[in-house]
């Protein structure tokens, strides 16, 4: 499994360009706080030197302002913590995770997902 991601991070590596807009890479506590929140939540599984994961930066982040108190939007970056990345079975990046307000997810991405997409799926799951 470790072999089949690093093969994929591998294969879309590329460095990010200065001032892209992103969110800081989320350890585990920070990422159980936000499925405990009481909020529907996003977890994006991706990394800084992934082209997909690139461009779904800047989005992750305005919507991590823009959902302030109605939604968690958080971002861990699978090269500084790939163990947590296997815990949820994440097989290729970005791959983005749904959980609705109680904890439970609800719905799982692979690929790049636009500012739409990523906003109908939290209101899926219980976004007000």
């Amino acid at each position: 499994m470790r072999s089949v991601l690093l093969t994929i991070l591998l294969c879309c590596s590329i460095t990010l360009e200065a001032g892209a807009a992103e969110l800081p890479s989320s350890n585990e506590a920070a990422v159980k706080a936000a499925i405990a929140s009481g909020r529907p939540s996003v977890v994006d599984f991706g990394a800084r030197s992934c082209i997909p994961c690139k461009r779904m930066a800047p989005i992750l982040e305005q919507l991590n302002r823009e959902l302030k108190g109605k939604a968690n939007v958080v971002f861990v970056d699978v090269w500084k913590d790939g163990s947590f990345a296997n815990k949820y079975r994440i097989q290729m990046i970005p791959t983005q995770l749904f959980f609705d307000a109680k904890g439970r997810e609800v719905k799982r991405h692979m690929g790049f997902m636009d500012k739409s997409g990523l906003l109908k799926e939290l209101r899926a799951a219980g976004m007000r």
